[in-house]
């Protein structure tokens, strides 16, 4: 039977949405609104090859997700809402209750609610895209599909922190990890893709928010985000790792309380933070080849950072097949995956220069003897396959 099912990654100012026809996986149309809460919001969309784009207020959530459901109906995408069998909704974080994908009801929009502690930038969001969803397809199932989910693998020993273990009994403290969905699509990629290559990846997950992730025989064992999505690389406005002992520091001496640490760290920090130019890294390399040497500073931080965590994950799988670069950065940024592997010639890790530039499915070189590859990745796709399986 043929199903219409709808994903859903809703952001703190913006929502992306791809409805597919299952279980075959033909995207049927897909689209964005982004600046939600501004008078000049986006809203782009593509359906039966056209490409529609108009500039309109979207004060909240609730209008964002209407003008979707209006744009289904009105384009005659689906003849009624009826069609639509599932709506999908990426949540950053389901802690240690949520393994695998749910169906929503009350309470799992209650814990969703609660987890909002361990990922304050993120679950607060994905929960107003399901109840937003809730307000124009009552009747609909709606499931949550966790970031978490493909990293409850981890093994213990990378997962536990050095904390008193109390903590881990009293508040789950551990390394989650996150970008479930694009590292799991890209591990079953690399295994279609390159079945002689796949039995050590390394997922580069590189966006404005970054994650590496090492996969050995199709399971995470270990993830750069931690018991939050702060933890790990630099990223556009997030820190990533620091010594913890900062905080109290900052905190002593700025006069900063809690909540305005956490803001520090989760939007002022980063890219951003360390360039003073932008938390888009294509602004900060423009900036870098005008010669602001923040910029220039900030690039090379970067670029340490995800290099420290391949070399980190190749000594956590015993050596690497594959590592994929994915995501905004990932897939579009030759610059960043030249200067990222520049660092691996004594693994035998070879870049083909015009392969890069042309960002071609393989990069690396002939004589390469690891496999190095650009994947687009499709979250959308993955909590779909999730719908699909549970409505």
């Amino acid at each position: 039977m043929v199903s219409k099912i709808l994903a859903i990654n809703s952001g703190s100012s913006s929502l992306k949405f791809k409805l597919f026809e299952m279980p075959e996986e033909n995207l049927i149309a897909k689209g964005a609104v982004d600046r939600i809460g501004f008078d000049d919001a986006v809203f782009e969309e593509s359906f039966d090859g056209q490409d529609k784009k108009q500039t309109l207020s979207v004060p909240d959530h609730n209008k964002a997700v209407q003008l979707v459901i209006d744009s289904l109906v009105d384009n005659k995408i689906v003849a009624s809402l009826n069609e639509i069998k599932g709506v999908g909704h990426r949540i950053s974080n389901g802690g240690e209750k949520y393994e695998k994908a749910v169906i929503v009801d009350d309470d799992v929009e209650n814990t969703i609610d609660k987890l909002s502690a361990l990922s304050p930038l993120h679950n607060p969001v994905n929960l107003l895209g399901i109840k937003a969803f809730d307000h124009v397809l009552p009747d609909t199932p709606k499931v949550a599909v966790f970031d978490t989910a493909f990293n409850a693998t981890i093994p213990p020993e990378n997962a536990v922190y050095a904390l008193p273990y109390e903590y881990y009994k009293k508040y789950g403290v551990k390394r989650f990890g996150f970008h479930g969905p694009s590292h799991q699509y890209i591990k079953e990629q690399v295994e279609d893709l390159f079945p002689h290559a796949d039995k050590k990846i390394i997922s580069c997950h590189l966006g404005n928010g970054a994650s590496i992730s090492a996969i050995k025989d199709g399971k995470t064992i270990d993830n750069s985000m931690g018991f939050t999505p702060l933890a790990g690389l630099v990223m556009g406005t997030r820190s990533g790792d620091l010594d913890p002992q900062i905080l109290p520091f900052l905190q002593e001496n700025e006069h900063l309380d809690a909540e305005q640490m956490k803001d520090v760290l989760n939007k002022k920090s980063g890219l951003l933070g360390i360039s003073g130019v932008s938390s888009d890294l294509r602004d900060v390399e423009k900036a870098a080849d005008d010669g602001n040497e923040r910029a220039v500073l900030a690039l090379k931080a970067f670029v340490h950072r995800i290099q420290s965590y391949i070399g980190s994950y190749i000594a956590d799988l015993d050596g690497v097949d594959t590592i994929v670069f994915t995501a905004g950065i990932g897939e579009h940024d030759a610059r960043v995956r030249k200067a990222v592997m520049e660092n691996f010639h004594f693994i035998g890790a070879e870049v083909d220069d015009e392969r890069n530039k042309s960002n071609e499915l393989v990069i690396s070189s002939d004589d390469s003897k690891i496999n190095i590859a650009v994947i687009p990745t499709d979250e959308e796709i993955v909590i779909a396959r999730d719908v699909f399986k549970l409505v």
